[in-house]
């Protein structure tokens, strides 16, 4: 636990703040990068009650995938949705729909180590587009800041929602996506911040 801790604290420090401090002054653009998986179902919530609640549920495990880059200073998403896999050509379409906004300074994208996006084809083009890959320790969701926006979205989409079809799951779920920068603009201001959580100085207690 020491050790990873360590690796987080170094790559924080020494790799991705330098660069997010770099684009809130307006040099280069930060992107945290990950996909989601939104599965069709029905997923309970916490509420107090005096009568028993019973909720509908829905049938299937369709998914909807949302393969997306959180730019940490504009608080805009780019992404890439399908209803099949996110693989290296789902990436690829994410590379290159970043790279179309044809945005000024140096662009850094900050994703774990899965394999359709550490892989050969990936990183070419990533440098043919002149982004530059930042990949995260193993085991390091606390550090990408995207992983937030999952939870969000599954809050004010999924959680405590009867869907009788795909299609409405699906809508509910890019309704919430389409209005992240109106409606939900002021609640992402607090959620979405550029303060990480570390584990430097987090005290362990034995079972």
């Amino acid at each position: 636990m020491a050790d990873h801790a360590a690796t987080q604290a170094a790559f924080h420090d020494e790799q991705l703040k330098p660069r997010l401090d770099q684009a809130q002054t307006g040099i280069g653009h930060v992107f945290f990068v990950d996909a989601a998986h939104f599965v069709f179902g029905t997923f309970l919530c916490c509420l107090w009650s005096f009568t028993r609640i019973f909720v509908r549920a829905a049938s299937g495990r369709q998914r909807f995938n949302v393969l997306g880059a959180w730019n940490a200073v504009t608080r805009q998403l780019v992404a890439v949705t399908n209803t099949t896999v996110v693989n290296t050509e789902t990436m690829c379409d994410l590379l290159r729909k970043i790279a179309a906004q044809e945005l000024v300074g140096p662009i850094t994208l900050v994703l774990d180590n899965a394999r359709y996006q550490r892989n050969a084809v990936v990183q070419a083009l990533a440098d043919s587009l002149g982004i530059k890959l930042l990949f995260l320790p193993s085991y390091s969701p606390n550090l990408n800041l995207i992983e937030r926006l999952w939870k969000f979205i599954k809050r004010r989409a999924i959680y405590g929602r009867y869907h009788p079809t795909f299609t409405e799951f699906r809508a509910a779920v890019e309704e919430t996506l389409d209005r992240l920068s109106t409606a939900h603009a002021a609640d992402l201001a607090s959620l979405m911040t550029l303060n990480f959580q570390r584990f430097e100085d987090v005290s362990l207690m034995a079972a």
